[in-house]
């Protein structure tokens, strides 16, 4: 009866991971639902920034703002956007497997590489990796804002304008869907306003009345451009890691109803052997009392 006992305590411990497994999943679930809620709350401020950097950096062609300096690429830095908790699939996996290729194809042709991280998970693997840290900021929560991290974008950008780094790179997930999220590496530095759209006549249609100069305005745009793109890039990543999670526990608890059934199945046989056991040593202590 033994093997049978084991087998039942192995059901029993099962049963309470399948517990822990559902209850994660429920909670995963109501965090993604408010992580999407803050994801589309964050695309318009980011649009109208888009817009904003559009038409001033129009208006002043002639000035070259520091953070949209192109030079010689020496050496690069990867701003890496992950989670601070685990348990969520392959969400950070896939983003160190892309950034692992990109540094590869960096070192191969003499660029030096640094990181910038934002959360716990992409500091650790990349310290025990023994990559330069220019700087980091983890305990970001479900509720990022963007006082957490201000020092990091900060330190990024002033690398950038001491020319103590060449470009640099954004590396986040991006949201497909609740099943989807994909690593995705996009240049955050130096800054490229982005294409506007153009009449049919040739300009915009219409423009800002600046105060002061577009010029002068390019200082303070350029630099919360940048911010918006990273807060819209962490808050799309919160999203992402709430949905894999979500997703993960869920198959967590479907293996384990699986590994719960085969075991049962285990259990019951090892019963049914044990009973026809006990009735061969009945029927065959009775044979010898005859």
């Amino acid at each position: 009866m033994s093997a049978a006992k084991e087998i039942r305590g192995k059901i029993k411990s099962v049963q309470n991971t399948q517990k822990i497994t559902r209850a994660m999943e429920k909670v995963a679930m109501s965090k993604m639902r408010k992580a999407q809620e803050r994801m589309a709350q964050a695309r318009p401020y980011a649009h109208k920034m888009t817009e904003v950097m559009q038409r001033v950096a129009a208006a002043s062609s002639d000035y070259t703002h520091p953070l949209m300096a192109e030079r010689p690429v020496k050496r690069v830095t990867y701003l890496l956007v992950t989670t601070d908790r685990g348990l969520c699939g392959g969400l950070n996996i896939n983003i160190f497997r892309k950034v692992l290729a990109e540094m590869k194809r960096h070192r191969d042709e003499g660029v030096e590489v640094q990181f910038a991280l934002l959360g716990s998970k992409g500091l650790a693997y990349f310290r025990r990796l023994g990559g330069k840290v220019l700087a980091s900021a983890t305990g970001l929560g479900d509720k990022p804002t963007m006082q957490d991290m201000l020092g990091v974008i900060n330190a990024v950008t002033t690398s950038y304008e001491q020319g103590e780094t060449d470009r640099v790179y954004l590396v986040s997930s991006k949201f497909v869907n609740t099943m989807t999220q994909k690593a995705e590496i996009a240049q955050l530095l130096p800054a490229k306003a982005p294409e506007a759209e153009m009449t049919t006549e040739g300009g915009f249609g219409w423009d800002y009345i600046y105060e002061p100069s577009a010029p002068e305005l390019m200082d303070t745009v350029v630099q919360r451009y940048v911010e918006s793109l990273v807060y819209t890039a962490v808050v799309e990543n919160a999203a992402c890691e709430q949905s894999a999670r979500m997703v993960a526990m869920k198959a967590a608890s479907d293996n384990a109803g699986k590994i719960i059934d085969d075991l049962q199945l285990a259990y019951n046989k090892a019963r049914q052997a044990n009973i026809t056991k006990e009735l061969a040593e009945i029927v065959g202590g009775a044979a010898a009392i005859e």
